[in-house]
C-alpha cells in the first residue's frame, strides 16, 4: 500500500493567506445568506402564518368535546360547499387564508427604541455639565459647552452596556482646548472616569486633528491563563497577554485549572518579546510592588528560556522563589548569597567576552559561529538593590558592575539579561541597567507618574480598581504601552499554591541533573638523595559532597627526605 504524504506545515505567509481566504469565504457565505433571506422573506412569513393557523385549528379541534365534533364537521363541510359553489369562491378563500397567514406570520419583535432612554439621558447630561468648566471660556461667542446647553451636539455617538452605564462615547471639544498638554488631558480623563462609572478600565483616544475624544470601556484581561508551552519560535518569549486590538497575533491557549477544564482552548493575543542577535531590545527591566508578580514573570521567562538555552539565576531577595529550578538541566546556578552572586556574574562577564572572541575569530575565518555561542544564555537577576547594599557594607564590588559587559555586548554574544526590582529600590539601579534595558514591564498598583517613569510613556488606559498578581503594563523600546497579564507561574514549593498550578509548573521543569561525588586519591611518592623510597599506598577516602558538587583535593607537595648515613661496624 502506498504511503500518503504528510501534510506540509504552512509557512507564515501561507498561513496568513489561508486566514485571509477563510475570512473572505465566510464573508461571501454571510452575504449570500443575507441576500437569500431578503428574497425569501415573504415565503418565510407565509409559512410561519400557515403553521400558526394549522396549530390554532388543531388546538380548536382538541378543545371541542367529542359529542360536538360531528356537528362541527357538518358545519365546516357546509361552509366549504358554499365557498366552492359561489362565484370566485375558491379564489377569495385562498386570498383570505393567505392574508390571514401573512398577518399572523409577521415579525412581532418590538423595535429597539431610538436614542437613549430617560436614565441614559440623565447620565449624558451629567457628563456634559461636568465638562463645561474645562471646555468653555467666557470669550467664546458660540460655546459648544455651556450650562443648560445641548449635549447632543457635543456627543455625536454613544453606546450603553446592559447595566445602563456608558460603554463607548465620542465627544467633540473646541479647537482652543490644549489637547497637546498631558496635564489638560489628565484632568478630562479623570472627570470622565468619575462620571462614566468607577471600577472599570477606559481607553482614551485623542484625535487632535478632528478635535474628538473617543472613550471606550475595556474588558478585564483573562487572569486564568496557567503556565504552559506557548507556540513561539526560538528567540521569542511571551511576557503576557493583552487586548486584541493592540497586536495582530494570537496564540492557542488552555484556560482553567490543570485538570478537566484545562482542555478549554481559546485564542488570546500575546505580548511577544524577541531576544537574540536580531533583537532591538535585548534586555528587560521589570518593576513592581511586593506581591505584584515580578518573580512570577521571571519564572515564566526561565521556563521558556530553558527550551533552547541555559539560565543563570541570582536571587537577591533570598526568599527561595527559584528553588524549584535548582539542579535542573540547563540551569547553571541559582545563587542567593553575595559571594556566589559575585562569582556567577563574574563568570557570566568572562563567558560573554569569550563568546565575542570566538564569534569574531569565526567570522574572520569565514566560518559560522561555534555551536556553544549560538546557544542562548539568560541571566535573571531579582532585586539587585539588596546585593548592592550588602556589597557596600562588606566593602565588595557591586554585582551590577559585573553586568556591564553582558548588558553592552549581550546581543552580539546571544546573552540576555532580565532584571527585576521593586519601586523602592529603583534609585539603587546602576546606569548600565537603566540605559540598556529598553524593554520595560511595570506590574502592580502604582501612581501614574511611577509607571511613566519606568516605561518612559504614560499608558493610554486607566488602572483597574483591583489588580491581580501579574497585572500591569509593558512597553518594548519606543513602541506603544500595552496592558499586560502575566500567566500564572507560582512557586510549586509554596504551600499557598493550588494543586493544579503546582502540577502545571512541575510538568514544564526540565529533569534534574544527576551529580555523584568522586573519591580523592591521596597517594604520594617520597624521594630521598641516594635512596628511592617506595610509594606509600593510601586508602581512598570518600570526600563529603558540598552543595552536590564534587570536591577536588589539592595536591600536596612532598619535600625530599635526606637519608642518614649508616656507619659500618
Amino acid at each position: 500500500m502506498a504511503r500518503r504524504p504528510l501534510p506540509r506545515i504552512l509557512s507564515k505567509d501561507g498561513a496568513q493567506l489561508a486566514r485571509t481566504q477563510l475570512a473572505r469565504s465566510r464573508e461571501l457565505a454571510r452575504t449570500a445568506a443575507d441576500s437569500a433571506t431578503d428574497v425569501l422573506h415573504p415565503l418565510i412569513t407565509l409559512s410561519r402564518g400557515l403553521r400558526l393557523l394549522a396549530a390554532a385549528g388543531r388546538h380548536r379541534w382538541t378543545a371541542t368535546p367529542k359529542d360536538r365534533r360531528g356537528p362541527l364537521l357538518f358545519l365546516v363541510a357546509c361552509v366549504v360547499l358554499v365557498v366552492a359553489l359561489a362565484p370566485y369562491g375558491p379564489l377569495l378563500a385562498v386570498v383570505t387564508v393567505m392574508a390571514a397567514a401573512a398577518w399572523l406570520g409577521r415579525d412581532r419583535t418590538a423595535p429597539e427604541p431610538e436614542g437613549p432612554d430617560e436614565s441614559q439621558t440623565e447620565r449624558l447630561r451629567a457628563l456634559y455639565e461636568a465638562l463645561v468648566p474645562y471646555f468653555s471660556v467666557p470669550e467664546d461667542p458660540a460655546p459648544l459647552y455651556a450650562h443648560g446647553g445641548d449635549w447632543e451636539k457635543a456627543f455625536p455617538a454613544h453606546e450603553f452596556d446592559d447595566a445602563g452605564r456608558v460603554g463607548q462615547l465620542v465627544l467633540r471639544y473646541p479647537a482652543y482646548f490644549p489637547d497637546g498638554e498631558p496635564e489638560a488631558r489628565a484632568r478630562i480623563e479623570q472627570v470622565l472616569t468619575a462620571k462614566a462609572g468607577r471600577g472599570r478600565e477606559y481607553r482614551f483616544g485623542w484625535d487632535e486633528v478632528g478635535n474628538q475624544l473617543t472613550v471606550s470601556v475595556l474588558p478585564p484581561l483573562p487572569a486564568d491563563i496557567v503556565a504552559q508551552r506557548f507556540v513561539t519560535a526560538p528567540g521569542e518569549s511571551v511576557l503576557g497577554f493583552t487586548d486584541p486590538s493592540e497586536v495582530q497575533r494570537t496564540l492557542p491557549l488552555s484556560f482553567g485549572d490543570y485538570g478537566d477544564s484545562y482542555d478549554e482552548q481559546r485564542d488570546v493575543p500575546p505580548v511577544v518579546w524577541r531576544t537574540g542577535t536580531r533583537s532591538t531590545e535585548p534586555h528587560l527591566l521589570a518593576v513592581g510592588q511586593p506581591g505584584s508578580g515580578t518573580s512570577t514573570l521571571l519564572r515564566s521567562l526561565a521556563l521558556q528560556a530553558l527550551q533552547y538555552g541555559d539560565v543563570l539565576i541570582v536571587d537577591g531577595g533570598g526568599t527561595g522563589e527559584y528553588a524549584c529550578l535548582t539542579g535542573r538541566d540547563g540551569v547553571l546556578a541559582v545563587e542567593c548569597a553575595l559571594p556566589g552572586a559575585l562569582a556567577s556574574l563574574d563568570w557570566a562577564a568572562r563567558e560573554t567576552e569569550r563568546r565575542l572572541v570566538a564569534i569574531n575569530l569565526a567570522r574572520q575565518a569565514g566560518d559560522p559561529p561555534p555551536a556553544d555561542t549560538r546557544r542562548p544564555l539568560w541571566i535573571l537577576l531579582d532585586r539587585p538593590s539588596v546585593f548592592a547594599h550588602l556589597a557596600q557594607v562588606d566593602d565588595r564590588e557591586d554585582p551590577q558592575d559585573l553586568l556591564q559587559v553582558p548588558l553592552r555586548h549581550g546581543r552580539a554574544a546571544n546573552v540576555t539579561v532580565v532584571v527585576a526590582e521593586q519601586y523602592d529600590g529603583l534609585d539603587a539601579l546602576g546606569d548600565a541597567v537603566r540605559q540598556h534595558t529598553r524593554a520595560r514591564v511595570a506590574l502592580g498598583p502604582a501612581a501614574a507618574r511611577q509607571v511613566e517613569a519606568v516605561l518612559g510613556a504614560a499608558p493610554r488606559t486607566t488602572p483597574p480598581a483591583q489588580m491581580p498578581p501579574g497585572r500591569g503594563y509593558a512597553r518594548l523600546g519606543h513602541g506603544p504601552v500595552h496592558r499586560l497579564q502575566v500567566p500564572r507561574t507560582p512557586d510549586p514549593y509554596d504551600d499557598a499554591t493550588s494543586e493544579g498550578d503546582r502540577r502545571a509548573v512541575l510538568d514544564l521543569l526540565p529533569p534534574r541533573v544527576a551529580q555523584t561525588a568522586r573519591p580523592i586519591d591521596l597517594t604520594k611518592e617520597v624521594a630521598a638523595e641516594g635512596v628511592t623510597a617506595e610509594p606509600v599506598p593510601a586508602e581512598p577516602v570518600a570526600a563529603e559532597p558540598v552543595a552536590a558538587e564534587p570536591v577536588a583535593a589539592e595536591p600536596v607537595a612532598a619535600e625530599p627526605v635526606a637519608a642518614e648515613p649508616v656507619a659500618a661496624e
